[in-house]
């Protein structure tokens, strides 16, 4: 159904080893330079309300040094809609933010934080910021994130890659059902599909062979091959997994 599925490459622990040691070792943005001549298609960064990866002059030196589009991840605060608004990246991802959690754990709750987040995207929509939402794959949470007024749902796929690598095919399967549900219905919303969190080489091949799916966003196994491989050679493995997962699934089409 789609031609060309995006790879979106999440900078974050880049930032988490430079934080570290302190200084200005490794460079985040020269990391996006990297992505961006291994096939990326856009840049992900995360501001966290503690700053404990990306920091605010990262976004500042990220909107003036890269080409490819920027995704801000933020958590829906005031204080993070006045950055976005501020710097105007490409798009802006709402997820969900706790201090005590090591990575984002699950989806935002768009049903339940209806009243909260509507203003803020309307703010970034007005502003020509595309607004995602980082959601489970539900048909409520994607109805109530069309209904605010979002334009892209990004599915967590946290869920499906534990079950794959505790082994629990099962629940693999199932989860890779919802997802596969999730997708089609949210594109018959208009919406456009995206996904992420947790993919590696094992994967994000059959996530990738979703039809509906225009993009997925990866960072911390990249990041992490990276010191094996290389970054440059890290993404431009991934970026070849998710061209012969739509090559094999005949999605290689207009």
């Amino acid at each position: 159904m789609l031609s060309h599925l995006r790879l979106g490459v999440n900078i974050d622990h880049v930032a988490t080893i430079r934080n570290a040691r302190g200084g200005d070792h490794p460079d985040p943005v020269r990391a996006a330079r990297i992505a961006e001549e291994a096939g990326a298609d856009g840049i992900t960064a995360h501001l966290r309300e503690d700053r404990r990866h990306i920091r605010d002059a990262d976004i500042e030196l990220l909107v003036k040094g890269i080409k490819c589009p920027l995704n801000l991840e933020m958590a829906a605060t005031e204080e993070m809609l006045e950055i976005a608004l501020r710097h105007r990246p490409h798009a802006v991802c709402l997820v969900p933010e706790r201090r005590e959690e090591r990575t984002t754990e699950g989806g935002l709750d768009v049903c339940g934080g209806h009243n909260h987040l509507t203003p803020i995207v309307r703010e970034l929509a007005r502003a020509g910021i595309r607004v995602s939402m980082f959601i489970e794959a539900t048909e409520p949470q994607i109805e109530a994130s069309r209904s605010i007024g979002a334009q892209v749902v990004e599915l967590h796929t946290g869920a499906f890659c534990e079950a794959h690598a505790d082994g629990h095919i099962a629940l693999r399967n199932d989860i890779l059902e919802r997802l596969r549900q999730g997708a089609r219905y949210g594109h018959s919303l208009g919406l456009e599909m995206h996904a992420g969190h947790g993919l590696n080489y094992e994967t994000v091949g059959v996530v990738a062979g979703i039809p509906e799916l225009a993009e997925l966003n990866i960072g911390h196994f990249l990041v992490g091959e990276a010191i094996f491989s290389g970054l440059e050679n890290s993404i431009r493995r991934m970026r070849t997994l998710m061209d012969d997962a739509r090559g094999r699934t005949g999605l290689a089409k207009t």
